[in-house]
């Protein structure tokens, strides 16, 4: 009897530790699952604000590119007449070679973006909206190199209007 009443208490002794070591490892579990939430919202959160932030250098570009357009382009129909001086000349090809440059500026940040969406697991969903919008970049440097800034600020406008759907859909 004292062997039942000893094997009733080591049973009873063992029986709430087996018990609590179970119910460690499930909050073990669910809270290497709730992390991962986080950091797909982090990372979708830090990909939308690559996307804004594209927006906003892209809009204040094209800003800036409507003036610059119809200075170069009235300086090229000058220099079609003759009416312009070497230096003045000179000028509006250094003033060309910048905006093209700075086309090309805009073009490797969007590619980045595409890399980086491409890339990063938690943003690959939105990766197929923002595929495109450097090749409608490279469409802009062309257009900028044919002389062509006016329609090469309405192509980049086009990219914003892509950039702006992917970030309604992140949302």
């Amino acid at each position: 009897m004292h062997r039942i009443a000893a094997l009733l208490m080591i049973a009873v002794v063992i029986f709430p530790v087996t018990s609590f070591a179970q119910t460690r490892k499930r909050t073990t579990t669910k809270s290497s699952r709730s992390s991962a939430a986080p950091k797909a919202a982090d990372a979708e959160l830090a990909g939308a604000q690559r996307v804004a932030d594209q927006i906003k250098v892209l809009t204040r570009f094209i800003y800036l590119l409507g003036g610059v357009a119809k200075g170069l382009e009235s300086d090229d129909i000058a220099a079609q007449h003759n009416e312009l001086s070497p230096s003045l000349l000179e000028q509006a090809k250094n003033n060309k070679a910048r905006v093209r440059g700075n086309i090309q500026s805009v073009r490797e940040g969007l590619d980045k973006l595409e890399i980086d969406f491409r890339t990063t697991p938690e943003l690959q969903r939105y990766y197929i909206k923002l595929a495109g919008v450097a090749s409608g970049a490279a469409n802009a440097e062309d257009q900028a190199a044919a002389n062509q800034f006016d329609k090469a600020g309405r192509t980049l406008l086009d990219v914003v209007n892509r950039l702006t759907d992917v970030l309604l859909e992140m949302r």
